[in-house]
């Protein structure tokens, strides 16, 4: 069986574990694209953090459509920003020549209830050229499945609440400044939460013309309601500022954050469904103090109660870690926009990843997989 050819689109922090763990897990590098001057040029290597010249480049962004045209790639790893409309052109570039992607962008998790314009105009192309769309990370364990598979634990549930917590500075600036790192509060409350401070009906309307801004629980509620089966009633978030004790350096941000400016937000979801379940998820994303880490506490209320907390998870590595083990069930996936509820629970991948698929067909582009692909 040939090996998994990957491209890496993203060259950042998120990228220096993911191509890693990709080599080491047996898939083929075969092209690595960003839009940083300073890095385009340099072998993967320098990233990654191995004295082995892998001879794979850095190459401009602009080249990248050029790139799936003239080469076999049968995936392409994003791991660029968190909002799915500013990585859309990435997405249909890949729909467009038939090439499987998978992103760390949080709102690709589950976008048809934040963008559903461009989740249904992806979907299409995605299935029209039949590869397969889709978004994963540490959502997809800690948030999604690893909640879903307690609950399958429960007789009956009537409330399941969840709160998790990451430092913005192991993410990149993109994502700090989406959570309005480094703001006063007064600028946050104009630009972040003022997003919120709005109707049903209005934010409807927003959702429709894909104007709407949501926090990274409001796909992970529509992602667990789509995997248990619950029809959302009602949805509403709010934003709240985390605000700086003492003043703090943040290397990513280039400042330092001065004592009563925002380290970043709380953002809480809720949502109530037909079935009489409700969902409050909370993320925590900032600029963390010395003392502070990384927590994900979630509750399942009914009967029995249930309760599990990870003290400090290894966050970006999680992340990562997870969205490359997503390789073997994204190429046996159904073509379109396909997200990870569709999919079999992520499991440990002991061998290369080509060892995971068993085709009908003849390539990884095929997506003929004659079972579950951890068979």
């Amino acid at each position: 069986m040939k090996k998994i050819n990957m491209v890496q689109y993203g060259c950042g922090k998120m990228s220096a574990y993911t191509m890693r763990y990709a080599l080491e897990k047996g898939v083929k590098i075969v092209g690595a694209f960003d839009i940083n001057p300073s890095i385009i040029g340099k072998d993967i290597a320098q990233i990654i953090g191995s004295d082995k010249k892998t001879k794979i480049l850095i190459q401009n962004a602009g080249e990248f459509e050029k790139f799936l045209q003239t080469h076999e790639v049968d995936v392409v790893v994003i791991t660029t920003t968190s909002i799915f409309e500013e990585n859309y052109p990435i997405y249909e570039l890949c729909a467009k020549y038939g090439v499987n992607a998978i992103s760390t962008c949080e709102e690709a998790f589950y976008a048809q209830n934040s963008n559903p314009k461009l989740a249904k105009k992806l979907d299409k192309i995605a299935k029209e050229n039949y590869c397969t769309i889709c978004g994963s990370g540490y959502q997809d364990v800690f948030w999604g499945n690893l909640i879903s598979v307690l609950a399958g634990a429960t007789h009956k549930i009537t409330k399941i609440k969840g709160k998790s917590s990451y430092n913005v500075e192991d993410y990149g600036i993109s994502l700090a400044k989406v959570h309005g790192a480094g703001l006063d509060v007064k600028t946050f409350e104009k630009e972040i939460a003022s997003a919120d401070n709005i109707t049903p009906e209005e934010r409807n309307k927003s959702i429709s013309a894909g104007k709407f801004s949501p926090s990274y629980m409001w796909n992970v509620n529509g992602w667990l309601c789509s995997k248990l089966g619950l029809k959302v009633v009602n949805q509403t978030q709010r934003c709240v500022p985390q605000i700086a004790q003492r003043d703090i350096n943040s290397s990513t941000l280039g400042m330092k954050i001065k004592k009563g400016d925002c380290t970043g937000m709380s953002a809480v979801v809720t949502t109530t469904t037909k079935e009489g379940i409700i969902i409050e998820s909370e993320c925590i994303g900032k600029v963390y103090d010395k003392n502070e880490f990384d927590c994900n506490d979630w509750t399942i209320e009914g009967e029995p109660n249930t309760r599990v907390v990870i003290e400090r998870p290894s966050t970006v590595e999680l992340t990562c870690a997870t969205v490359i083990n997503r390789i073997p069930e994204l190429l046996c996936a159904e073509p379109g926009y396909t997200t990870t509820d569709k999919m079999c629970e992520n499991f440990y991948k002991s061998q290369n990843l080509d060892k995971y698929i068993e085709f009908v067909g003849c390539d990884y582009g095929c997506h003929d997989c004659d079972g579950h692909c951890g068979e």
